[in-house]
């Protein structure tokens, strides 16, 4: 609900345009950095006690975290508390790890997928409910509400999940056994596939987060709209992201790593289209209608990406992968938020978008190399669904 508008907050508790400037980026960054900071830990905990334990702990500190920020009148606070949301929070990780524990490998794809349909599907509720109580309240309601979600959603985790027990570290087997196993485990870390599949999903985040910050602005001042409409725009991404991921789940089950990454190109390449047209349109409209075809490109990029940088590993290990996989996402993000209020600031809002354009070339360049060298390096695991 607070996600599009941030900056608008941020504006009437800072006194200077630089504070304000630095404090947009940052309210953004600091969650960010926080997950990333601890994301692999947390993994790792999971690992090791159970990861229905982390989602609790994750919810329990965004619930916390989110009570404090409604309260909240102090720029410097504010950002203290969003750094604090992200090192204590963490949500998505664990919730990854959970799932694979009881699904069946096949539909490791779909699972990803459906997991971020339900993410979007907040963000796109999300951010029309925020718009509209911005529109006839304040700031306070957004998170005093998001409080009440998470302490929800705790409850709900606590009583209607199963527990899963975490897979013993000294699990039977020789020495030896157990010195190999680990020693797969670090090469893992050491492949040049999923280095180049951490790499492409790292680019294809840093060229959807350049417009984070500066997304309220320019949809107010460009494009000349008012608050409801802003948080439609940014709805109607999780929308088409939301229409799609199953889809291209179902497409690319299945299917060769090759042939993933061959239809990762072809998605990002549609990417690199649909950003020029929104970065050169001045209708609401158009606007929105290439949001929604971004959301449903989108659909076909990161589920499918972490599925492959899951399988890579045994189950005993996708906290810590997919905990470091939540790591490479949250510093790209933060790299992209940061690129994106720095290039606002210095070339202009109008431009940002083809900043993201040029961005997702360089994602196309990663991804093309990462199909390249799919044969030789992911014999392993070169199919979705084996």
């Amino acid at each position: 609900m607070s996600g599009p508008f941030w900056p608008v907050h941020l504006r009437v508790l800072t006194p200077s345009d630089d504070l304000f400037t630095f404090a947009s980026i940052a309210v953004y960054v600091g969650p960010m950095l926080g997950i990333m900071l601890t994301s692999t830990f947390w993994g790792r905990m999971g690992d090791r006690f159970g990861h229905k334990a982390m989602m609790m702990r994750a919810l329990l500190g965004l619930g916390i975290t989110q009570f404090a920020l409604a309260f909240a009148g102090d720029v410097w606070l504010v950002l203290v508390l969003r750094f604090l949301q992200g090192a204590c929070a963490g949500y998505i990780a664990p919730a990854q790890a959970y799932g694979v524990c009881i699904e069946n490998p096949a539909r490791r794809a779909k699972l990803f997928a459906f997991l971020q349909v339900s993410t979007n599907f907040g963000s796109l509720i999300g951010a029309l409910v925020g718009g509209v109580i911005l529109d006839h309240a304040t700031f306070f309601w957004i998170n005093f509400s998001a409080a009440i979600l998470c302490s929800g959603s705790f409850a709900a985790v606590w009583m209607l999940l199963p527990s899963v027990s975490p897979t013993p570290r000294g699990e039977r087997g020789s020495k030896r056994a157990r010195s190999a196993k680990k020693a797969k485990a670090k090469d893992i870390f050491r492949s040049p596939q999923v280095i180049l599949i951490l790499a492409v999903l790292g680019a294809l985040l840093l060229a959807r987060l350049i417009t984070q910050a500066p997304f309220s602005m320019y949809v107010l001042t460009i494009l000349g709209a008012e608050n409801w409409m802003v948080g439609l725009c940014y709805g109607v991404l999780a929308l088409g992201f939301i229409s799609s991921a199953s889809l291209w789940a179902r497409y690319f089950e299945g299917r060769a790593a090759r042939d993933v990454l061959l239809g990762v190109c072809a998605v990002i390449a549609g990417c690199v289209v649909v950003t020029l047209v929104a970065g050169a349109t001045r209708s609401i409209f158009v606007f929105t209608a290439m949001y929604f075809v971004w959301g449903a490109l989108l659909g076909a990029t990161t589920p499918i990406l972490t599925s492959l940088v899951s399988r890579s590993v045994n189950d005993q290990k996708q906290g810590h992968v997919l905990g470091l996989t939540q790591s490479t996402a949250q510093f790209s993000s933060i790299a992209g938020i940061a690129l994106g209020g720095w290039f606002s600031q210095s070339a202009g809002l109008s431009n940002v978008y083809f900043l993201v354009a040029s961005v997702y070339l360089c994602a196309l360049v990663l991804a093309a190399f990462a199909r390249y060298r799919a044969d030789d390096v992911a014999r392993p695991t070169h199919q979705l669904g084996e």
